[in-house]
């Protein structure tokens, strides 16, 4: 095949320096190796803290805190445990117990204080680990694991012990694993499989059985790491870790919550550096979802439409369920690079065929027609009246003789295909043993991918345990629409990796001479005025419409005649969020008499509504366009993000909006806008010519710069509508709200 409670606190002080890569390629910022101490605009890392975990993984000698082999103690399992692990991986083994002589045979230390050596590893199965943690630390032991619950995943009094432990790891110089984490990482890894191999990466153990569980059919796992509370030790430690193996083709994780989304895009970003493939389940879809993870963790599971994005935006690809996890990651270790993109659904019924090709089409995989010199060749093997134009129909009975083979041959031979698929949906022995041979034969002389889908509800005939799962190029799926989902993901992966451009090399380094000017007029705690939100704006280049600020029923006439007819009118003033709601927007006026009446109306609307004004703008009119918003806010977990999509009302009616999380590039605020339904409207419908993208887009990264540079500074701000012009035209924000932060 190819194919307990939990609780983290959100801070760690590690993630607010900046700190060395590993050894190996390196980031590159401004066209220049990462260095310790290159950090962005906002004072963050550019690249990933990549902790060396060899000694953890690997510990030339293992202390165990409590140990025990009293039947019937809980500690003693766990000890024998330990005990196995150690001498597997070729460890000295110091059980440390006051009151024992010898621990499985082995001599046994009273205290921490009496090791003969400095450990590298240390596992605590004492209740309270606080002092243990102090004498470790004095011992200068290396790593530690702390198995004890009771903490952030409790509450509040919880949280404040994490803290606490955290502090005290940190201080020493250790790293820890846990608290409240498992065994996983000393599990009996096989060491009789090979190639490429599964990274595992979980916050609850038993999430990762079934990965566990792929080694019995036959497929390599390195490593698993059960980050617990993750008091120190996170997920992006690992990911940036196991990005670094050799051995690892893939890395699969189980993501309840991120303890620090900054931290994760970097390693997940220097996992895209180097090709490798992050899969991931990520709880939290739902409503029910985000509140049963946030009790199970103790972590902000933050807002899934950000937390989607974020992913994508480095190339994490996200899966439903456990059973898309493991044919995913399996796939995307062991496959080699695609030769070309298209798919060719093989099958020896029509109907199968048909209903295969109907899913992969809606997946988003490419079905390229086959030539029609392909198809001659086929119909050398395959009856004329049966299509072959793709999906490829066979009738059955070519699979059974020499015929077979010929015909997956020569569709692996054309240039357009890089992938085969062929769903079996039953075992029909003689015809189907005979098809997987060859197909198991063939993917063997090629280089593309072969995928079969065993469709048998059973998994005992041999043509599947033996010849399927025996062969390490065949993908084997179970299921049609795994297979379609990591096929989607093999071929997704590599086109986001080829050529890849972290958005952190031209992340900005320092402020622009626009955020000394922006400085100038956030006002902390207060929302902005209209006019002074467009102020912002033009600060960043943001092009806003002609308009005049007056006082005055006279000063407004003039300020018509400046602006040019028709003018739009509207109150400005800090406390005024939803101007038209309350009467205090006048559209299309095109007389000074209109103008005065316009002002007394809206001034005693201000009135009667006890809103305080700065003044009346006068904005000249701007309507041929398409109407998007473009926003700023806070994320809990990756901080400033940005938000495009259609402006006016339909943003709330139809909420058709995409998220980046800065930094990133033109290629990916151009992705966001593909991501858009309505993004058909952009292009020009119904005779209205198209609109000026590249202005959008400029927009788009204008108010990332303004998120990057303010950063906390800037609580919210909303650009609606934003009228994008026809194309050479640019774009204008019309109306903006901006809310400074206390």
């Amino acid at each position: 095949m190819l194919g307990s409670t939990h609780g983290t606190l959100t801070t760690d002080s590690r993630r607010t320096r900046a700190l060395a890569c590993g050894e190996g390629s390196g980031p590159v910022v401004h066209g220049r190796p990462a260095q310790t101490g290159d950090l962005d605009v906002s004072g963050r890392p550019l690249h990933a803290d990549v902790p060396d975990l060899d000694r953890f993984f690997r510990p030339r000698s293992v202390a165990v805190i409590g140990a025990s082999d009293a039947e019937g103690r809980p500690n003693t399992g766990v000890t024998r445990q330990l005990a196995d692990w150690a001498e597997r991986v070729g460890a000295r083994l110091y059980p440390v117990h006051p009151s024992r002589q010898s621990v499985f045979g082995v001599p046994c230390r009273p205290s921490v204080a009496d090791l003969p050596e400095q450990v590298d590893l240390a596992v605590v199965l004492v209740g309270d680990p606080f002092p243990v943690i102090e004498e470790l630390a004095e011992a200068k032991a290396r790593f530690a694991v702390v198995f004890a619950s009771g903490f952030a995943e409790t509450g509040p009094e919880g949280e404040a012990a994490q803290r606490r432990l955290a502090a005290a790891v940190e201080r020493s110089g250790m790293r820890l694993l846990g608290p409240n984490t498992n065994l996983n990482a000393f599990e009996r890894f096989r060491d009789d499989l090979q190639g490429p191999a599964i990274a595992l990466i979980t916050q609850s153990g038993h999430q990762g059985r079934p990965l566990f569980a792929l080694q019995e059919l036959g497929i390599r796992l390195s490593h698993w790491a059960p980050t617990g509370n993750e008091a120190d030790l996170e997920t992006a430690d690992f990911l940036s870790y196991f990005a670094d193996q050799p051995e690892v083709g893939a890395i699969a994780c189980y993501l309840e919550g991120l303890k620090d989304g900054r931290s994760f895009l970097l390693a997940a970003d220097r996992a895209a550096r180097r090709g490798v493939p992050v899969v991931a389940v990520k709880v939290g879809r739902t409503e029910t979802g985000a509140r049963t993870a946030a009790s199970h963790t103790g972590k902000l599971t933050g807002a899934d439409a950000v937390v989607d994005a974020a992913l994508r935006q480095y190339g994490v690809i996200r899966v439903d369920g456990l059973d898309e996890l493991q044919d995913t990651a399996t796939l995307l270790a062991r496959a080699r690079p695609p030769r070309a993109d298209g798919v060719v659904v093989y099958s020896i019924s029509g109907g199968t065929g048909a209903h295969v090709a109907d899913l992969a089409t809606e997946a988003g995989l490419r079905l390229p027609v086959l030539s029609e010199a392909k198809q001659a060749e086929l119909h050398q093997w395959i009856p004329e009246y049966l299509s072959v134009a793709n999906p490829v129909d066979n009738g059955g009975h070519p699979v059974g003789d020499r015929r077979g083979r010929k015909i997956i041959d020569a569709i692996l031979d054309d240039p357009e295909v890089g992938v085969l698929v062929c769903p079996v949906t039953g075992p029909f022995p003689p015809l189907s043993d005979r098809l997987v041979r060859d197909l198991v034969d063939a993917a063997e002389q090629t280089d593309k991918l072969v995928c079969v889908i065993w469709g048998s509800p059973v998994g005992t005939e041999p043509a599947y345990r033996e010849v399927l799962l025996g062969s390490s190029r065949v993908a084997t799926f179970r299921t049609v629409g795994n297979c379609l989902t990591a096929v989607r993901a093999y071929l997704g992966h590599h086109r986001f990796t080829t050529g890849y451009r972290s958005p952190f090399d031209d992340a900005p380094r320092t402020p622009s001479p626009s955020y000394r000017k922006a400085q100038a007029l956030m006002r902390p705690g207060e929302q902005l005025s209209e006019h002074a939100a467009k102020q912002l704006l033009r600060a960043y280049g943001i092009r806003v419409p002609r308009e005049q600020l007056v006082t005055s029923a006279a000063a407004a006439v003039r300020a018509a005649g400046l602006v040019g007819y028709p003018v739009v009118m509207k109150a400005s003033g800090a406390r005024i969020a939803h101007k038209t709601e309350l009467g205090l927007v006048k559209v299309g006026l095109t007389s000074a008499s209109q103008v005065r009446d316009a002002y007394r109306e809206l001034t005693d609307i201000a009135r009667y509504e006890d809103v305080p004004l700065d003044g009346v703008l006068v904005c000249q009119m701007v309507e041929q366009g398409v109407e998007m918003v473009v926003g700023v806010t806070h994320d809990d977990l990756f901080g400033p993000t940005v938000t495009i999509g259609l402006g006016g009302v339909l943003v709330e009616v139809l909420r058709d909006t995409a998220v980046g999380v800065p930094p990133f590039g033109e290629d990916q605020a151009r992705d966001m806008l593909a991501g858009l339904r309505g993004r058909a409207l952009l292009d020009g419908v119904r005779g209205r010519p198209p609109a000026d993208l590249d202005a959008l887009v400029e927009v788009v990264l204008r108010a990332q710069r303004m998120a990057l540079e303010l950063g906390d500074e800037l609580a919210e701000l909303d650009i609606n509508p934003l009228m994008v012009l026809p194309q050479g035209q640019g774009a204008v924000a019309l109306d903006a709200l901006a809310v400074c932060s206390p």
